[in-house]
């Protein structure tokens, strides 16, 4: 932590030291001394041998920009008109969705001309490890929609716009789930206040209600299918519908194959029943995403959250690289792959309660 604090200071020094230097002129080279008097002519002679060719004047080599400044750890600039978070992202950064790393470096959302600012080549805490905490990515998840009733399991269409427009307005970063898994496995660091959307089973609904909402704010999400439920009914999902929904940033994984549940045996199964009913389960709904969609699956939502280490024991034999239970629990670097917390969205949830899932900063274990 002691490493950051001078890196700060070095790095406010050079945008200091980049604004007094934008203002000076660049120096111009002198003008070239006057061309002498033409002399008479000598009497005609025998002819000169000829001259050698004339060598080409020296190329003048345009000025550096005086509003930038490279630095082995960072750039210093100086944003000109036109200039955004964004725009610096892509130019030095070569990805234009890195935009938040400038901004939480510099304190600041938006960008003015004439304001210095610093573009830090490296993420400072890939842990997001703060003096005030650590980091931790709140997920959610929904079930089904409604126009205009909601209970337990339904959200209705209002609630939920309201609720985006609220991650929108206050700072939250809607993200991946794959940016969510290189995030705790200390590949990548995320922007703060990160969250991540997912949906369960395959109601028709969400396509209807919510994911024209999601396309309006550009906002991805992950919906877990328990494929049997794959069917075209007036409640229930279809293939082309979620093929046009992956297109448009959906992210498809498993969640089972009938829904039950993984994490428990049913009355009256043997120990080797549940293991290879538990096999089928996740072979047999990985095949039919595989062969609808074209892709694997690499994350499990285990069906009502229940989950066991004989689960996850045989998920990592499989392949998956996670799993997502129902706890309500935000996640930090160090949380269990295969027991990541999601928090459940009621449709009873008023704005406040919303809010109380998107913690996305813990000193918990600390003091």
């Amino acid at each position: 932590m002691s490493g950051r604090p001078s890196f700060s200071c070095l790095a406010a020094l050079a945008v200091l030291l980049l604004a007094g230097c934008a203002g000076l002129e660049v120096a111009q080279p002198p003008a070239p001394p006057p061309t002498p008097e033409a002399r008479p002519l000598p009497p005609p002679g025998p002819p000169a041998p000829p001259a050698p060719p004339t060598p080409a004047p020296p190329t003048t080599r345009a000025a550096p920009p005086t509003h930038v400044r490279f630095f082995p750890d960072f750039v210093a600039v100086i944003a000109q008109p036109g200039d955004t978070l964004s725009s610096l992202a892509a130019r030095y950064l070569d990805d234009p969705s890195l935009d938040w790393r400038i901004a939480e470096f510099n304190g600041i959302s938006t960008l003015k001309p004439g304001q210095g600012v610093i573009v830090p080549f490296k993420p400072l805490d890939v842990g997001g490890v703060t003096p005030r905490g650590y980091q931790t990515v709140p997920v959610l998840v929904y079930h089904k929609f409604s126009k205009q009733t909601s209970d337990r399991m339904t959200v209705r269409q209002d609630a939920f716009e309201e609720q985006m427009a609220f991650l929108k307005r206050n700072g939250y970063r809607v993200i991946t789930l794959d940016d969510l898994f290189e995030f705790l496995d200390g590949k990548r660091p995320i922007p703060r206040r990160s969250v991540v959307i997912t949906f369960d089973d395959g109601w028709r609904s969400m396509y209807d209600i919510a994911y024209p909402i999601l396309k309006r704010y550009g906002y991805p999400a992950t919906l877990f299918v328990s494929t049997d439920l794959i069917h075209s009914t007036s409640t229930t999902l279809d293939w082309n519908k979620i093929r046009e929904m992956v297109r448009n940033g959906i992210d498809i994984q498993c969640h089972g194959k009938t829904h039950r549940s993984l994490g428990k045996i049913e009355n009256g199964e043997t120990l080797q029943a549940y293991f290879e009913a538990v096999k089928a389960e996740l072979t047999e709904s990985a095949k039919i995403v595989k062969r609808q969609l074209g892709k694997d699956v690499k994350y499990l939502a285990y069906p009502f959250g229940d989950t066991n280490s004989l689960l996850i024991g045989i998920l990592g034999k499989l392949g998956f690289e996670g799993g997502l239970t129902v706890v309500r629990a935000g996640n930090p670097f160090f949380a269990d792959d295969f027991r990541v917390g999601r928090s459940m969205i009621y449709g009873d949830f008023d704005l406040r309660a919303f809010e109380n899932n998107l913690r996305w900063i813990s000193d918990e274990g600390l003091k």
